[in-house]
């Protein structure tokens, strides 16, 4: 079933529109405004399982959301969002290591940093320092 949600409708009456609705329900917005305000309530009522979607006004889906519990977000193949915050991060760290002069060399099941400055990666060795991965290198 679709649910149409007014340009003008309330935090309570979103709320009880997403309360009656079953797993394959979807809920409609057509304006951005009321679809934050349906993403607001999903994430304070912590409701999962519900969809909630922008319409234009041809019907067009320009955004959509599904409420999950993060334990079913967690199963799924693709990065969570926290996992692609992390990814970010990293990359981050990465930013500065390059501007550190530091490079990163994987050998079998450990990374290591060595300094940029070091031309030959043999003379380099002496030099070297194994990273403490956390068990989430693994080489190829």
């Amino acid at each position: 079933m679709e649910y149409d949600l007014a340009d003008k409708v309330t935090y309570q009456e979103i709320k009880a529109i997403l309360l009656k609705c079953q797993q394959q329900d979807v809920v409609n917005c057509y304006s951005l405004e009321v679809f934050n305000e349906a993403k607001t309530v999903l994430i304070n009522e912590k409701l999962t399982e519900k969809t909630v979607q922008l319409l234009d006004e041809d019907d067009y889906v320009l955004q959509q959301v599904t409420s999950k519990k993060r334990v079913d977000a967690d199963r799924e193949v693709e990065f969570s969002d926290r996992q692609l915050a992390v990814i970010k991060a990293m990359e981050k760290v990465l930013e500065h290591c390059h501007r550190e002069g530091i490079k990163l060399i994987g050998y079998s099941d450990e990374l290591v940093a060595y300094p940029a400055n070091c031309e030959n990666v043999e003379q380099a060795s002496e030099f070297c320092m194994e990273i403490n991965t956390s068990h989430t290198y693994k080489g190829a």
